[in-house]
Order: structure tokens, then C-alpha cells, then sequence
């Protein structure tokens, strides 16, 4: 059940993100001779009017074919003659589109919540060397911790996990105190030994957070809260693999993906829980592929519109129209190295998959 949810879930983002480029495009009034779901060869086809509707056998990617995209023609309505805010708008329609799916997909999950761990101070366990005793440099009971090292604290996960990123015990914290903004600046955030309840000790920061009430108006800022920290979490997987902190090893596909939805799924108490916890894997695919489609890399949403702005930059400076087809050529290449390194990834997860 958990491989057929993955494979709708895959499927209907894709649908999500080309429908936003098909709207995008019919609005703008830009011809769209085909719009597709998936690759390879037409399993399903239909022609309604000038759009050719089909199915194809690759359950990867998809796209919505616009007339005169990467390559000049006569036609009044392409994609090429249309004003320049209208291509942006079509180029970024598909990535806002899966964004707004994450977002919708993350209230859903989190509907059925009645409390939220927040980060806001709660108690001390005796002898916490964070807590503010004398003066005001430490926490204090109704502390609600806003950054740490200049990254927000958006949940209370976010406390260790800014820490495990940050190796050191020193850190700058800002919390919000009595509603004005304290910063903390040096403040040293190390663990202690404290009774673990079964006559041992455990290592720990000696503090807990609070507990808020599930309202309506909290279940939608708990969602937003947990879409913004997936997009950091995209940035900082882009810094950690730019900086050779995290390798190809580190990388996982489709594969990877349903296979820890399968995981999730069958360690979760009721079938309740089954359902949100992949619903959950869902927001955060549909926001990664928001952001990573927005990257200025060819084939990528956020390349096309790169290149649009600088073709668009030189046309203005040289008043001389440039053939998009060199355009199309710097695409097709960088789509080529995508499913290549797509295929890598993909033989790579089922090699660790049959492994384990």
C-alpha cells in the first residue's frame, strides 16, 4: 500500500506542478500544444482542441509543451512573443503550485493535532545550568527561543537540531522575554547528568518546553512554521553537499524515498497515524521540489528563468533577438545530466535497499 501511495503521490505532484505551468500558460493566452504526465511513449492520448492530452509509460517527470518555447516561430501566441512578466509567470506557476500543495498537505496533517510542543521555556530540573539565576543572561520560565547562531527556532525540534549543526557549546541566542527581543550573546548550551527516573543519569539540557492548545489559528502556524523549516532544510542539504559534507551516499531518490514511507507506515500505531505520517512525506517532497525547481540549473524551472533574464538583458543591451533554440540546446544538455544523475541515484538506493 505504501508503494502504490508513493507512486500516486509522485504522480499527482507532477500533475500539480505541469497544471500550474498549463494554467499559467492558458491564462497568458500562450498556445500549449501538449500536456503530459510522465515520459517516453503515449500509453493515453486525446486531443481537445490545440492541446494534446496524454499518458506516457516513464513515471518520471512530465511537461507541459508550449508552442515557440525553444525555438523561434510566426505564431502570435507563443511562448516567445508573450510580454516577459507573462514567461515568468508560466516558469514559476509550476514551482508555486507544488508549494502550495506542501502547504495545504502540511494543514492536513497536523488537523487532528490537540497540543503543540512549542518552543517556550516550561521548568528547570535542579541544578540546570542554563536557567537564569542571577540577572538576566540564561533562560527564564516563558522564554520563547527565537534564533540560535542566527537560525530560527520555528518548532521545539529545532532547538538540537541548530545545535548538532553548529559542534561547539558556545552559541548566540535571541529569545523573546516579556515580548521584547533579548539576545543572549555567548551563552554556553552544554548538557548536564540528571536523574533518568529508573536510577540512572542521562545526559541532557535540564530544561522542557511548553505545551500549547491545538486551535485553529495554531494548527495553521504550526503547518506554515514546519514549510518554512522545510525550506531551510532543502538550503542547508544544498550547503552541506556544496561543502563536501554530505556526498552522493547521502543522496536519495524515489526509491529511498517509498522505502522509508514503508518504514514510517508500518511502525505507526493506527492506520490514522499510517496515513498523516506519509502525508507528512508528501509536504515535505511537494515543498523540496518548490525550492530545487528554482535553482538557477538548466532543464530546471529556476534555469529557464535565469536564462530568460539574461536573454532578455542582452536583447535590451544589443537590440538584437537572439534564437531560443541556444537556449533549448543548454536545457536539453542539463536535462540529459539530471536523468543521469536521476539513474545513479536511483540504481544507488535499490543497491542499499536489497542490501539492508
Amino acid at each position: 500500500m505504501s508503494v502504490l501511495f508513493a507512486i500516486l503521490l509522485f504522480s499527482f505532484l507532477i500533475f500539480i506542478h505541469e497544471l500550474g505551468h498549463f494554467a499559467a500558460a492558458k491564462l497568458s493566452g500562450v498556445q500549449v500544444n501538449e500536456f503530459a504526465l510522465f515520459m517516453g511513449p503515449a500509453i493515453y492520448k486525446k486531443q481537445v482542441g490545440e492541446t494534446l492530452y496524454s499518458i506516457r509509460t516513464i513515471p518520471i517527470g512530465g511537461y507541459c509543451a508550449m508552442e515557440g518555447e525553444d525555438e523561434d516561430t510566426d505564431n502570435p501566441r507563443s511562448f516567445q512573443k508573450a510580454a516577459l512578466w507573462k514567461r515568468l509567470v508560466i516558469l514559476v506557476a509550476g514551482a508555486a503550485m507544488n508549494f502550495v500543495a506542501g502547504v495545504v498537505l502540511m494543514a492536513i496533517v497536523y488537523a487532528p493535532a490537540q497540543q503543540f510542543v512549542v518552543p517556550v521555556v516550561d521548568s528547570f530540573e535542579e541544578g540546570c545550568l542554563l536557567e537564569a539565576k542571577d540577572g538576566d543572561f540564561g533562560f527564564k520560565i516563558g522564554d520563547r527561543i527565537l534564533e540560535i547562531d542566527g537560525e530560527k527556532i520555528y518548532t521545539s525540534s529545532d532547538f538540537s537540531l541548530i545545535l548538532s549543526l553548529n559542534p561547539g557549546e558556545i552559541h548566540d541566542v535571541t529569545v523573546l522575554r516579556n515580548g521584547e527581543r533579548l539576545g543572549l550573546e555567548g551563552m554556553a548550551l552544554r548538557k548536564a547528568e540528571f536523574p533518568d527516573g529508573n536510577g540512572g543519569t542521562s545526559m541532557r539540557y535540564g530544561f522542557s518546553f511548553s505545551l500549547e492548545d491545538a486551535t485553529f489559528a495554531n494548527k495553521l502556524d504550526y503547518a506554515w512554521k514546519n514549510t518554512l523549516n522545510t525550506v531551510r532544510t532543502v538550503r542547508l542539504s544544498l550547503q552541506m553537499l556544496l561543502s563536501g559534507q554530505a556526498g552522493l551516499s547521502d543522496m536519495g531518490g524515489p526509491v529511498m524515498i517509498v522505502d522509508q514511507m514503508a518504514e514510517v507506515a508500518a511502525s505507526s500505531p493506527t492506520a490514522l497515524d499510517a496515513l498523516l505520517n506519509m502525508l507528512y512525506f508528501g509536504a515535505f517532497i511537494a515543498i523540496n521540489l518548490a525550492v530545487m525547481n528554482l535553482l538557477p540549473i538548466p532543464a530546471l524551472d529556476g534555469g529557464r528563468v535565469a536564462g530568460l533574464l539574461i536573454t532578455a538583458t542582452i536583447e535590451a543591451v544589443t537590440r538584437k533577438k537572439l534564437d531560443p533554440k541556444y537556449e533549448g540546446y543548454i536545457h536539453g544538455a542539463g536535462m540529459l545530466l539530471l536523468l543521469g544523475l536521476m539513474v545513479l541515484i536511483m540504481f544507488k538506493d535499490i543497491f542499499v535497499v536489497f542490501k539492508g
